[in-house]
């Protein structure tokens, strides 16, 4: 590939292009990421996001290793500039160099333009979206334990729902549809919208693999499988059994089905071994409120996997403090997982916590680990001391909120004595 020195007119930073070798990154010592800003509060949080990897780069590495950071456009930002919600240059930008982060992006509801985040993922066919849900000391919670809910939920990024195959009410791909469906024997009313709802085996059995591999590679003791087979048989039944499919067919020698666990071990996991179940998405719901401790993966589709993300966020005290990562074979983007909250953009009142809980998420992607457990320790630190946004502050008792800009400082006095610590 041509290699391009600049985008929307941007010239490309000194550094050089992270490469992939069998799904894995290669990371130089100062790679080029680019950049989404994102829409409302999207300016302060990246910002804050870029200076909080920045210094726990130095302090991981000195002046060894540093991101080469390249604004790309997206959102409200290229409509201003380019007249467009997604230009060619910032696909072609994330394509040359492969990893990227984003701040928030505005997306219509019912009505008007599709979602660009829908639109990134597919583009670049981010079929994992990745979203690993813990609990900081300090933060404030609606449950009462929300120390035992520690998962990450790996969630098909591209098809079901997503997909976003509709058809508009008295639309002539409506009406064709129901002509059809009735000839199959199904009756539906003429003044119906319809969506489909794909879900093949190549995209249900890699997410199940992606999900199994990282259980095995952190050495992690469930993975369950989530869906609604006993209603969409043919769906996501049919991802219940690709699932386990794969498991048995490709990690036969790590794992051990839920039914396997009773008829040859009499409930007892065998050592070294991983337990494959899964649940009904309404009991999950259940489950992971009265049960956290015994989920570590989930693997599930693609709506279930939005809703058990954000329902589980709520748990240790809200999108705040998720992070979220959309990884493909040769191409990631992180993000932050709530939306733009344009009814406080640029008052300084925004928690930057989920973009730099991504961008460690980024940080450990390509394999930086230092910078990322020192960014992670400053953040655990500087929660458990009830130094907090407006967000979990107003949620607290005799604590002061701090605006954005002070939070980040909070966050760089603790990363500073972190390092002085280790020397």
């Amino acid at each position: 590939m041509t290699l391009k020195r600049s985008f929307n007119g941007v010239a490309v930073p000194l550094g050089e292009c992270i490469r992939f070798k069998n799904g894995k990154p290669i990371t130089p010592d100062f790679p080029v990421i680019p950049f989404i800003e994102g829409d409302g509060i999207g300016k302060e949080i990246s910002t804050a996001m870029r200076k909080l990897i920045d210094s726990s780069v130095q302090a991981a590495y000195g002046s060894s290793r540093r991101v080469a950071w390249m604004e790309v456009f997206a959102g409200d930002n290229a409509r201003e500039r380019f007249g467009e919600d997604l230009p060619a240059d910032t696909l072609s930008a994330i394509k040359q160099f492969k990893v990227a982060i984003k701040g928030p992006l505005g997306t219509p509801t019912g009505t008007g333009r599709r979602s660009l985040n829908v639109a990134l993922r597919q583009h670049f066919d981010l079929y994992q979206c990745v979203r690993p849900v813990r609990y900081f000391q300090g933060v404030p919670s609606v449950v009462k334990r929300p120390q035992d809910l520690n998962i990450v939920i790996f969630r098909e990024n591209v098809e079901d729902v997503y997909a976003g195959i509709e058809f508009e009410m008295g639309s002539e791909g409506a009406l064709r549809l129901i002509a059809l469906l009735k000839e199959l024997g199904h009756e539906i009313r003429p003044d119906s919208g319809i969506g489909i709802k794909p879900m093949s085996r190549f995209g249900s059995k890699r997410l199940v693999r992606a999900a199994i591999q990282y259980a095995v590679n952190h050495n992690l003791p469930v993975v369950t499988l989530v869906h609604k087979g006993n209603i969409q048989k043919f769906t996501e039944g049919a991802f219940r059994k690709w699932g386990y499919e794969v498991a048995k067919k490709e990690f036969g020698d790590k794992t051990v089905t839920e039914a396997e666990l009773w008829d040859k071990y009499d409930g007892k996991m065998p050592r070294g071994k991983i337990l494959i179940n899964c649940r009904i998405t309404d009991n999950m719901f259940c489950e992971l409120l009265l049960k956290p401790t015994r989920f570590s993966v989930i693997a599930t589709m693609n709506l279930t996997g939005d809703f058990l993300s954000d329902a589980s966020a709520a748990q240790v005290g809200g999108l705040g403090i998720a992070p979220g990562a959309n990884i493909g074979k040769n191409c990631a983007i992180f993000e932050a997982t709530h939306g733009t909250a344009p009814d406080i953009a640029g008052k300084g009142l925004a928690n930057p916590c989920s973009i730099v809980l991504s961008g460690v998420m980024m940080l450990e992607y390509l394999g930086w680990n230092e910078a990322a457990q020192l960014l992670v320790n400053a953040i655990e630190r500087t929660l458990k001391a009830k130094a907090v946004t407006g967000d979990l502050a107003r949620l607290m008792k005799n604590t002061k909120a701090l605006n954005t800009s002070e939070f980040v400082e909070a966050l760089l006095r603790r990363l500073k004595r972190i390092k002085s610590a280790a020397h």
